[in-house]
């Protein structure tokens, strides 16, 4: 699957929040995001355009992996999540795991988010809100969808882009960024 995506740099989220309650986008609870995330010990996925990290939601921990980002007006990327069994210990295990296979820790990016889950034309949609520590508070706006709709997924998340009033385009990962802010890229 494609991870389809845009991010925008926001100062205030009231007006995206009331434009998706007029769309009947339903929030999920706000929660802490934690993404740790390792470099290869054969590659530097700096260079690779890759990227790979445990997400940590409270007790959730989720592996995923995203390759090198796709020529085209969004941020598309392949993109392989798989679950972990939930709980600290596990995550210490996987992260003790990583660092024995020669797996080298970046960096930790945390954030809060909310996420408005909707159905928009052919494809379930996601806005999130985000404050990243840091960073400050962005709107991405994404799309999970097979290479074949691409195209399609595309155009309906730049149109939902234009009606949420969304214009300040951050074409960088947050990692890219707080790599960035601490002087480490």
């Amino acid at each position: 699957m494609l991870e389809i995506e845009m991010k925008f740099r926001v100062d205030d989220f009231s007006a995206i929040v009331a434009c998706l309650t007029r769309w009947q986008a339903k929030p999920e609870p706000r929660h802490e995001e934690a993404d740790h995330y390792y470099n290869a010990p054969d590659r530097d996925f700096a260079k690779t355009d890759e990227a790979f990290r445990l997400r940590r939601i409270g007790e959730i921990n989720l592996i995923t992996y995203k390759g090198p980002k796709q020529p085209g007006p969004t941020k598309t990327r392949t993109e392989i999540e798989i679950p972990l069994h939930e709980g600290n210990a596990i995550a210490a295990d996987f992260l003790r795991l990583l660092e024995h296979l020669g797996y080298r820790g970046n960096t930790v990016v945390r954030k809060q988010r909310t996420s408005y889950g909707f159905r928009r034309g052919a494809f379930d949609m996601h806005v999130c809100l985000d404050e990243v520590d840091r960073l400050g508070r962005f709107v991405e706006v994404e799309i999970v969808a097979p290479p074949e709709q691409r195209d399609a997924a595309q155009q309906e998340i730049l149109a939902a882009a234009h009606e949420l009033g969304l214009n300040n385009y951050e074409p960088r990962s947050y990692l890219r960024m707080v790599l960035e802010a601490n002087g480490k890229d």
